[in-house]
């Protein structure tokens, strides 16, 4: 059994701390909303970050942005962070998608304490933080990689190592980047067929086994009604947002620009996103809601 702390229990966080409740390890847990805290059955809740450090053997987070991580181990200039509570021992892990620069500066703080840390970003989505079923995306030391595997094991399917601390910060924007333009694409080729008569269901499962196929289509459809279990079929609550997938494509524009790369079609899903956001009020819906950006009339319903 391994002494757990845990910080960030919103729609991701939640359930990979229940997961690593029902694996056996012993988890406090912290949110600013406490009601997310009690939430995880089997969990201990504590009132600060800081007793969530105190004593583990592992602290995770699960942040929503840069500013927030940065914060919640370095301090904020009037407190310490995290990093002053955690033993020499303790190996630390940070779940959040980041800007590679701040993973950087975080992991190299907590070396000048002794200790190490690894960003592991995850892909998989809410329904693979329920499932246990999420893909981790690690930079960092080879041999923390070895120490967190059984707890990266409890809460996911698949762990890669991409390399050292920020590298997996870099390929998980690049993930996030490929899938908006996928559901993006994916939302217009619907949108295209109806329009000319087609079942949308019917024309799914016609692109799922040709050469169209992708992850959006195949287990996230974003036309209302296609397919069970996904946010299209609850009026797109829940899942990832949109002002989540809008943070990501500008970190997939911040990257592109340090290194001078050209990503026309990223630029342009940040674009779409934006505009979806900002006509549809969508920020916090999921961001297979883009299919209103095509189907305008879909929005009207959820207004009447």
């Amino acid at each position: 059994m391994t002494k757990v702390g845990f910080a960030g229990l919103g729609n991701m966080g939640g359930p990979m701390a229940r997961n690593l409740v029902a694996a056996g390890h012993e988890v406090r847990v912290y949110d600013l909303v406490p009601e997310l805290a009690r939430a995880v059955e089997g969990g201990v809740p504590v009132d600060s970050a800081a007793a969530a450090a105190d004593g583990v053997d592992v602290f995770i987070s699960m942040l929503p942005a840069g500013r927030h991580v940065a914060g919640l181990y370095l301090g904020d200039g009037k407190e310490g962070g995290v990093l002053e509570r955690l033993s020499p021992e303790a190996l630390v892990i940070d779940c959040s998608t980041i800007d590679p620069a701040t993973a950087r500066r975080v992991a190299a703080a907590a070396a000048e304490k002794g200790l190490d840390m690894l960003d592991a970003p995850v892909s998989g989505g809410t329904a693979g933080a329920e499932n246990g079923t999420l893909t981790f995306i690690v930079g960092g030391p080879e041999p923390a990689l070895k120490r967190a595997r059984p707890l990266f094991e409890a809460m996911g399917a698949n762990v890669f190592h991409a390399g050292g601390n920020g590298a997996g910060q870099i390929a998980k924007v690049c993930n996030n980047m490929l899938l908006a333009v996928q559901m993006a694409g994916t939302a217009e080729a619907l949108s295209l067929g109806v329009d000319n008569g087609l079942d949308p269901a019917v024309l799914s499962e016609i692109i799922k086994r040709s050469s169209g196929g992708n992850w959006a289509l195949n287990v996230y459809n974003p036309w209302p009604g296609v397919m069970e279990g996904v946010p299209a079929g609850r009026g797109y609550e829940g899942g990832f947002l949109v002002d989540l997938m809008t943070k990501d494509l500008g970190l997939a524009m911040e990257a592109a620009e340090q290194s001078r790369s050209s990503v026309p079609m990223g630029s342009l899903a940040k674009n779409l996103y934006r505009v979806h956001e900002q006509v549809n009020a969508a920020g916090r819906l999921d961001f297979s809601s883009i299919q209103w950006l095509y189907r305008p009339e879909m929005a009207a319903k959820r207004e009447s």
